[in-house]
């Protein structure tokens, strides 16, 4: 029988004292994932975020008896950590998180940015901390909490990578060289989600599929007078917000083609009702709206649905537009944005890519060169049932760390790796959590980890563990 109160009081301890400092050294070190820092090998930031890592852990697995760690590195690929810790049961689980970093992005508030970490009262500012530095903390937080007390768990594998933030493309080549260590694990893990609050245990139950890239419209082969030009030339701008409008209504923000769709199961929409009547306001509320800003509609089980089942694009770059000083009297060449397009957790990807390709660049208006370059595409995920025993487990562990059961929700993000597990590992029960929840803002400016949702999440791994090992024992 596992001691609540001595589980809890170690993971604060181990947190308090080795795990925060840690993260605190880690935010310091702008290891940004390959697809924002190319020359990533050159610069070596994303070393030196491994060595912290692996060091810290290497100092703490002496007390998990023939526990190994492993930087593995492919030629030409980002590395990763393997962690392998027997078990007294056999089985295996796989717990998963990362360790590169989205860019340094614009507006931190005073006093506060990318690489300086921050602690102001529970929260942890600084890039990287909750997207998602602390899964590996987190995970062996939970399995030195367990040996503290002598708890017999299964094998346990923790992965963590240093590509996800650019669409884990060096994962898959690891998880095959890897796939012998690996084993087939019953049960995956995945801390690299977010949480509708900071009150319960939020289990990430799909995440929605990408296709993004960069549309161009070039009208000319260099610039010109506007005053000469306008009402000759068409707009380069213009024809690119007309093709956009072939993909996206403008005045609603609904996907038009309806290849782009996908139904929503029955369950979902239920749990989406039971999320937005727990969160109410809340769901919207959690983002800097200015003043007098409404969300998209005033029903928030439909915003619940819109961020996690629903097509949704945002324009994320542009190119070819001088800066408000910079701007004379020209008309331009070319413009160029880079678009991000939300997909549907069971939308088939490979097919949506080359749909989004053709619609964009059929028929160009006025004969002007028009260009799609996909970038970055990932399939969704739609979680399998949970097993009973899981699903108590669960929400008896919520009950003691946070106070309040389990709840249920999509996530608007992609973890291109889920998709790859499910198929990979098809008897696997997954928990995919995280400690994003309101205003953490991960990839944006201000983003922070909540350092008492990182301790609980931490305690509900270490009780789930547990759980699963004694089902596994039979």
């Amino acid at each position: 029988m596992t001691d609540l109160n001595r589980l809890s009081t170690y993971i604060d301890r181990l947190w308090d004292e080795a795990v925060t400092p840690t993260l605190v050294d880690y935010i310091r070190i702008p290891n940004k994932s390959p697809a924002f820092d190319p020359d990533w090998q050159a610069h070596g930031f994303m070393d030196a975020a491994v060595t912290l890592f692996a060091d810290w852990a290497e100092a703490r697995i002496g007390a998990l008896p023939g526990a190994t760690l492993e930087v593995v590195r492919l030629e030409g690929r980002t590395p990763v950590i393997l962690i392998e810790v027997p078990g007294a049961v056999d089985d295996t689980v796989l717990l998963y998180g990362h360790l590169d970093k989205q860019p340094e992005m614009t507006g931190w508030s005073e006093g506060l940015g990318p690489w300086t970490p921050v602690i102001r009262g529970d929260r942890l500012y600084g890039r990287g901390g909750a997207d998602d530095g602390y899964a590996m903390f987190g995970a062996l937080s939970a399995l030195l909490a367990l040996r503290d007390q002598g708890v017999a768990h299964a094998r346990c594998v923790i992965l963590i990578e240093a590509c996800e933030e650019s669409g884990s493309y060096d994962l898959p080549f690891y998880v095959d060289h890897l796939a012998g260590r690996i084993g087939d694990p019953s049960l995956v893990v995945c801390l690299d989600s977010g949480c509708g609050s900071y009150d319960q245990l939020w289990l990430t139950t799909s995440l929605r599929g990408m296709v993004a890239g960069t549309l161009r419209v070039d009208v000319l082969s260099e610039g010109v007078h506007s005053g000469d030009a306008s009402g000759v030339v068409p707009s380069s701008f213009r024809i690119l917000r007309a093709l956009l409008s072939r993909l996206e209504d403008e005045a609603t923000g609904a996907i038009l083609p309806l290849a782009l769709h996908a139904p929503i199961p029955p369950q979902r929409v239920a749990q989406a009702a039971l999320a937005a009547a727990a969160l109410g306001e809340e769901i919207w509320r959690k983002f800097p709206f200015l003043d007098g800003m409404t969300p998209v509609t005033g029903d928030p089980a439909e915003l619940v649905l819109n961020r996690t089942w629903r097509p949704q694009l945002a324009t994320i770059g542009v190119e070819g537009i001088p800066a408000l000083g910079e701007a004379g009297n020209v008309l331009r060449p070319y413009s160029a944005v880079k678009i991000s397009l939300r997909l549907p957790p069971t939308l088939d990807v490979v097919t949506a890519g080359p749909l989004v390709k053709g619609l964009l660049e059929a028929d160009p208006p006025y004969g002007a060169r028009v260009s799609f370059t996909p970038e970055k595409a990932g399939s969704g995920w739609h979680a399998p049932p949970l097993a009973p025993w899981l699903e108590a487990s669960l929400d008896r562990a919520s009950r003691d760390a946070f106070g309040a059961g389990v709840a249920m929700l999509g996530e608007g993000g992609s973890i291109p790796f889920m998709g790859m597990l499910g198929e990979r590992f098809p008897r696997a029960q997954f928990v995919i959590t995280g400690v994003l929840g309101p205003q953490s803002n991960a990839h944006g400016p201000n983003e922070f980890l909540h350092l008492p949702t990182g301790k609980k999440v931490s305690a509900v791994v270490a009780r789930v563990v547990a759980d699963h090992g004694s089902v596994a024992e039979g």
